[in-house]
């Protein structure tokens, strides 16, 4: 059987085309929060989803069934048939035009089988399995979704759809697809409703901020910072219960009951940063996107599909990180996440529209991370099971060097593991490899070397 990363394939596309919404809808505008039109969220997210052939729906055509239910399902998410102009002050405001989004139908001459046990990105050929229309991929003007659906000679298929990231986070995204899913299977409306209220994380009348948020930080010299050298390299690795239980053996007692994303983001910050070598007196970062729908009081109604993940800012000097306990950084951490409150919501909103929706800072030293482990994705069904594979397509946002997600995954004795891909030079990847081996490793029993050191390598 091929590797997936030389495994090559035909896809033959069909003309790509509009799929508007089932019934009439509104035509208003409707304006983004101050959080969804901040410039860092101005990009197209992609995501996939990978579906096996079930022989109880051979004869139904899953680029018809989807076809139709991403119709049907634009009558209650009729924001997304819609088109983002700006407005002064660089406002986004959804015109809901009804136009639709976009749709690919697709054949690929490849089964599933040869994409290998391990189905987790990179993807090979994502450049056929999502193709990107020409004209399509602007922020303004352009349709919000784009999705194809790839038939594969074993009867299963491919899901891929494009967001425009203003729109919705992974948890919003993931309802609007188990929405469509749900009207693939037969039911006539969604089981949760889309809620819009983007009033709920817009700014205050006059805005002030009202907390300090490091992570917009002016950062010096940024310039040149994000070109990567050629020899970089994509590693992704794999952490299950053992790797998780050894790394709490390295803390106090009293630290030990983090959370399972805590743990893990302090270990990699700290490996990594011991990998890049930067200035040991240089204050290095780690982003923590943070899902704040139940850090409001009331929470966010049940079914909000807007931006609620944001950026809570862990810093130290690379010399404290590097050279303190894992239990220093996993305490910065904590301290990053909870820091995310309905008051800091409310005044980093204000700081978008004082400050112009400015960018995170980008420089070498930091570190984002984005668990997708609970948004949903591979429970999304449209009548032929749960997705063998289901979420990110690429790292969110992706920088090399910069951006890591947590990902699912279920091991081939049915246990579920996370999968952490890295980008990093050559070079710096070795020392990682070599740090993280350290800290996986007990230091009564150095002669066991965890399954965390399991990698998958892939060209960029």
């Amino acid at each position: 059987m091929a590797s997936k990363h030389t495994l090559t394939f035909k896809v033959t596309r069909q003309d790509p085309e509009l799929i508007p919404p089932a019934k009439p809808t509104p035509h208003e505008l409707k304006p983004l929060s101050d959080i969804d039109d901040q410039e860092s969220l101005r990009f197209q997210v992609p995501a996939i989803q990978f579906y096996r052939r079930n022989p109880a729906m051979d004869g139904k055509d899953p680029v018809m069934v989807i076809r139709d239910a991403v119709s049907r399902a634009l009558v209650f998410y009729y924001p997304l048939a819609g088109r983002l102009r700006e407005a002064a002050g660089r406002k986004l405001v959804v015109e809901c035009t009804g136009e639709g989004v976009l749709f690919i139908e697709a054949v690929a001459d490849v089964t599933l089988q040869q994409f290998g046990d391990a189905l987790l990105p990179p993807f090979p050929c994502l450049e056929e399995l999502l193709y990107d229309v020409p004209g399509s991929g602007g922020v303004v003007n352009c349709p919000l979704l784009l999705i194809q659906v790839t038939r594969l000679k074993c009867g299963g298929f491919i899901f891929a759809i494009r967001l425009n990231h203003t729109m919705s986070d992974a948890v919003g995204l993931a309802q609007f697809m188990s929405a469509v899913g749900e009207l693939a299977r037969g039911a006539k409306i969604p089981s949760v409703q889309p809620v819009w209220r983007r009033d709920l994380l817009s700014a205050r009348d006059p805005p002030y901020i009202s907390c300090t948020h490091r992570e917009y930080d002016d950062v010096l010299d940024i310039k040149g910072t994000l070109i990567p050298p050629d020899d970089m390299v994509y590693r992704s690795f794999f952490f299950g219960a053992t790797e998780i239980s050894a790394l709490r053996e390295r803390l106090p007692p009293h630290l030990r009951h983090c959370s399972t994303f805590e743990l893990l983001t302090a270990c990699l910050w700290r490996c990594r940063t011991i990998a890049i070598t930067p200035d040991p007196k240089k204050e290095v970062r780690v982003l923590c996107a943070v899902n704040s729908r139940k850090r409001f009081n009331p929470p966010l109604p049940t079914g909000y599909y807007g931006n609620v993940l944001v950026l809570g800012v862990a810093i130290a000097t690379a010399e404290n990180l590097t050279k303190r306990p894992l239990a220093y950084a996993l305490e910065l951490v904590r301290k990053a996440k909870a820091s995310i409150t309905e008051e800091y919501m409310k005044s980093l909103a204000d700081l978008m529209v004082i400050r112009g929706r400015p960018h995170f800072p980008m420089v070498q030293t930091y570190y984002l991370v984005n668990d997708v482990r609970h948004a949903g994705f591979r429970d999304v069904d449209f009548g032929w099971g749960k997705a063998v594979y289901g979420g990110p397509a690429i790292s969110i946002g992706a920088i090399p060097g910069v951006t890591s997600l947590y990902i699912p995954f279920k091991n081939n004795n049915g246990e579920n593991e996370i999968v952490v891909p890295i980008c990093l030079a050559a070079k710096a990847m070795e020392v990682f490899v070599k740090e993280l081996g350290v800290m996986l490793n007990r230091d009564d029993d150095p002669k066991v070397v965890r399954r965390g050191l399991v990698f998958i390598t892939s060209p960029l």
